[in-house]
This record gives structure tokens, C-alpha cells and sequence, in this order.
């Protein structure tokens, strides 16, 4: 693909100005760095997190479209719900790591509107198709075009951002797109009253409207998501250049901008990658469990469809907010892993108190729901954002952060497939399922925190100080294997 003349203009510039500061000895003045990273809260956080926010939406809005009709409207029974479900991750799983091999390649802002456009004409499609094997095909390709997306923003993120400035603004990006939840059960209970309106089910406007509203915001994002930082056009040359430095200094040089052979061993075999999907899914269980299935769990407590679906919202409302202000305290303590296991604790003891039915009122029951939901949510961007702090290097992060969301994201099959009809209200096998997981999440958490305090020592004795002896070339792409790099917890 050949590449504009001004942009390889702009590249070139960034990186001959980026290249002399790196190796300069003068301080980054603090006034114009504070003044650019304000810059880049307003040009690449917001925009990204609305368009998050839709992407979410359109992919939970199938939990409540069956409380409004959907299963009786296309005939289904038994399993097939769980199936529609979990046919969404076999795609969302295998292309995330090619996507973000590919966004390394093309403009983000074209990318990411690209695929957004993509799933927004789907999801119109589930709300028109006549037939379960209709739904089965929309949500395979919904699954297809989202799969980038959360890669693709973490990704993005992590090169504008020191890693203890990112788990605040990652988790505004994220409770955000907890508060779609809260939207979803909004929305729906508003667009159902459009049943009958053009012969169509309540169900099908909620995909229709929903979908089209995705459209339109993605041909109008195209022109305010933000690039990499070395051609962002909101930035001069000089504050371009003064964000690769600082992302530079804060990895101590860290770098992997090739994709070799060795390169691609030294991400396949990484162990904290598999640790750190291990570590989401877990808490991607909880999450989906969550969105697919609790306007259902709320009306099987007795309560009306219309009732169910506004009860949702509290919840999710009640999420962010806790959300946000661990993201917070955990950049400020400079610290993830005990906020990690304190999120695992309060999801865990949630479900506990839904798997004793016969012990634990029905208002009680719904609390639980609080627990399960803003546990997981304190959990799983905490999780998201360590593992990519301790990454190093543009393919190292992009492919890393990928492959534990993939990865990560078989929690989304296994949650499309625990909650059993016909174990309705209990649901013994999703609850207690849920709750393993999370304590699984709470173990991989654990071993990593162990593993990166115990590599960090060891290079703090010179353990890893041999690779200094290897060729030029190589030392220049070890990412986080490099011998200054320091992991955080």
C-alpha cells in the first residue's frame, strides 16, 4: 500500500525530532509535558470511549432482545440461545491478534471506523433475519468485524500513555462501555414500545435502531479518532516527538519494531502473556455472564420483562463508578495486584450468595447481582492494563495485548453455554462455574505478580545482564526482555 507523501513527510519529521531528544541529556520541560498529555486526554480518550460504548452495546443487546420475543419470533428452543452466543467468540477470538498486526500497518482512525461500520450494518441484519440460522450467520460476522476493536484501543492507548497514567484513563475508556449495560436495559425498554410499529417485533428495533445509529458514528469518527502518535495531527512535530520519548524512557528503551523470527519466539513463549489470559478469562466469565444473562436471572425473580429491564441499569451504573475510582487509587499506589484479588473477592462472594437460593431472599439475590457484576468490573481492566504495562515494544504490546483478549475471551464461550434453561432460577452450573473461574483469575493473578517480582530481582543482580553480549540487532527488538526493562505490580 503506497503511503502519502505527507505523511511519510510528517513520519520523517517526527522521527528525526524524536531521535534527537532521545538522545539528548535535556529534561523533558514538565509544563509542556503536562500540556500535551492534556492534549492527548481530549483528542484520543473521549472519542474512542463513545464509539467502545456503542461496540458493547451492539454485542450484549441480544440479552435483552430475548425477553422481548426474540426466541418465540424465530422459534427457538432448547440450547439454541447459548448457541447464538457463543458463535460470536470463535470469530472474536481468532482474528484479534491479526487485527492488530494489521492496525500496526494502516491509519487507526480507518481501521477502527472500518470494522465499527462493518458490525453496525450487521447488527441492522439481526434485527430483519427471519430464522434462527439467520442469527447464527449476524452474529459470526458481529463477532468478525468487533474482534479488533478493544485490541486495537488498548493497543493505541498503551503508545500515548506512561504505564502508571494508563489504568485511570483505560478505565474511564471502560466504565464507559459499563455503563452501555446500564443504556442497553435503558434502550430497550424504550425501543420495545416500538413493537408493531412496520409489523416488526420490539426485539428487532432494538437491533435496528441500535445498528444504525453505529453507522453514522462510524463515517463521523473517521475524521476525529486519533492516529499513532507519530503522525497525529493534533500534535506539532516537537509534542509528537516529546510522546515517543517519554513512552521510550518510561520502558527504558524497550523496543520490538520488527517482526522476526526471534521476535515472534520471544512473543509465542512468553509466559506472562498465557498467565495474563489465563488472568481475564476469568473475568471476561464474569462479564459476559452478566450482560447475556441478567435481564433473564432478573425476570426469572418474578419480575415484569419491562421491570427486569430497567433494574439493569443500577447495576451497571454502580460498576463504573467503582470502576473508575479503582483505576484511580491504583495508578496512584503505583499497584495492581491486590486490587485485582480485592475485585476477585467482592465478585466471588456475589456469587456465593446466588448459589443458596433457598437461603437468600430475592432482594438479596438482585444485591448479589451488584456484587458479581462491579467485582468482575474492578477485575478485568486491571488485568487488561498490567499485562500491558509489563510489555515492551510496538509488536510486543499489540500482539500481547491481542492475544490475551482472544485468548481471554474464551470465558465468553464458556459463559454462553453454564446458564441452562432449564436450571432456571438457580442456575447452579452458571453460578458455580463463575464463581471457579473466579478464583482461577485470583491464582494466574497471583503467580503474576510472583513471576515479574522474581524476574525484577534477578535483573536487579545482574542475572539477565548477558544479553548485552548479543548482536546489536537483537538487543534492539528484545522488547520487555531487555535487561533495563522493569516490570510493576
Amino acid at each position: 500500500m503506497e503511503v502519502p507523501v505527507e505523511k511519510k513527510a510528517m513520519v520523517k519529521e517526527a522521527t528525526v525530532e524524536s531521535g534527537s531528544l532521545m538522545n539528548g541529556h535535556e529534561p523533558i520541560d514538565p509544563y509542556m509535558e503536562k500540556r500535551v498529555v492534556g492534549k492527548c486526554d481530549l483528542h484520543v480518550l473521549p472519542v474512542l470511549s463513545v464509539l467502545y460504548m456503542v461496540a458493547f452495546l451492539d454485542r450484549i443487546n441480544i440479552g435483552n432482545a430475548r425477553i422481548q420475543g426474540l426466541e418465540e419470533d424465530l422459534n427457538m428452543n432448547g440450547q439454541q440461545y447459548n448457541i447464538a452466543l457463543q458463535v460470536f467468540f470463535i470469530p472474536y477470538i481468532l482474528f484479534e491478534v491479526p487485527s492488530n498486526i494489521f492496525i500496526r500497518k494502516l491509519a487507526p482512525s480507518t481501521w477502527l471506523c472500518g470494522i465499527m461500520l462493518g458490525w453496525g450494518l450487521v447488527t441492522v441484519c439481526m434485527g430483519v433475519t427471519q430464522s434462527f440460522a439467520g442469527l447464527v450467520v449476524c452474529r459470526v460476522l458481529l463477532g468478525f468485524f468487533e474482534a479488533g476493536f478493544l485490541p486495537g484501543c488498548l493497543y493505541l492507548f498503551s503508545m500515548y500513555y506512561k504505564r502508571h497514567e494508563l489504568q485511570r484513563r483505560f478505565n474511564l475508556f471502560f466504565g464507559l462501555t459499563i455503563l452501555s449495560g446500564a443504556a442497553s436495559g435503558f434502550f430497550a425498554y424504550a425501543l420495545g414500545k416500538m413493537a408493531g410499529v412496520g409489523g416488526y417485533s420490539g426485539w428487532r428495533w432494538i437491533f435496528i435502531i441500535e445498528g444504525l445509529g453505529t453507522v453514522v458514528l462510524a463515517i463521523v469518527s473517521k475524521f476525529f479518532v486519533a492516529d499513532w502518535p507519530e503522525t497525529a495531527k493534533f500534535l506539532t512535530t516537537a509534542e509528537r516527538a516529546l510522546v515517543v520519548r517519554r513512552i521510550h524512557e518510561d520502558a527504558a528503551g524497550a523496543a520490538m519494531n520488527d517482526l522476526g523470527s526471534k521476535s515472534r519466539r520471544r512473543i509465542l513463549f512468553d509466559w506472562k502473556i498465557w498467565c495474563g489470559a489465563i488472568m481475564y478469562l476469568g473475568c471476561a466469565n464474569s462479564g459476559y455472564s452478566g450482560a447475556f444473562f441478567t435481564p433473564t436471572i432478573l425476570k426469572q425473580l418474578g419480575w415484569t420483562s419491562t421491570k427486569a429491564q430497567l433494574y439493569t441499569i443500577p447495576i451497571y451504573a454502580v460498576s463504573a463508578a467503582v470502576t473508575v475510582a479503582t483505576a484511580f487509587l491504583s495508578d496512584r499506589l503505583r499497584h495492581r495486584y491486590a486490587l485485582c484479588v480485592f475485585g476477585i473477592c467482592v465478585n466471588a462472594a456475589g456469587y456465593a450468595m446466588l448459589l443458596a437460593p433457598k437461603h437468600v431472599p430475592v432482594d438479596l439475590r438482585y444485591v448479589a447481582l451488584y456484587f458479581t457484576s462491579a467485582g468482575g468490573y474492578i477485575a478485568q481492566p486491571l488485568t487488561l492494563v498490567w499485562m500491558n504495562n509489563n510489555l515492551g515494544g510496538h509488536y510486543k504490546k499489540g500482539i500481547g495485548s491481542a492475544m490475551q483478549i482472544g485468548i481471554g475471551n474464551l470465558g465468553g464461550i464458556i459463559a454462553s453455554n453454564i446458564y441452562i434453561a432449564k436450571e432456571a432460577p438457580a442456575f447452579p452450573v452458571g453460578f458455580g462455574t463463575s464463581l471457579a473461574l473466579s478464583w482461577l483469575t485470583a491464582i494466574a493473578c497471583t503467580v503474576f505478580f510472583v513471576g515479574l517480582r522474581r524476574e525484577n530481582r534477578k535483573r536487579d543482580r545482574g542475572g539477565r545482564d548477558y544479553r548485552y553480549n548479543l548482536p546489536k540487532s537483537e538487543q534492539e527488538s528484545l522488547g520487555d526482555d531487555h535487561p533495563r526493562f522493569r516490570f510493576v505490580y
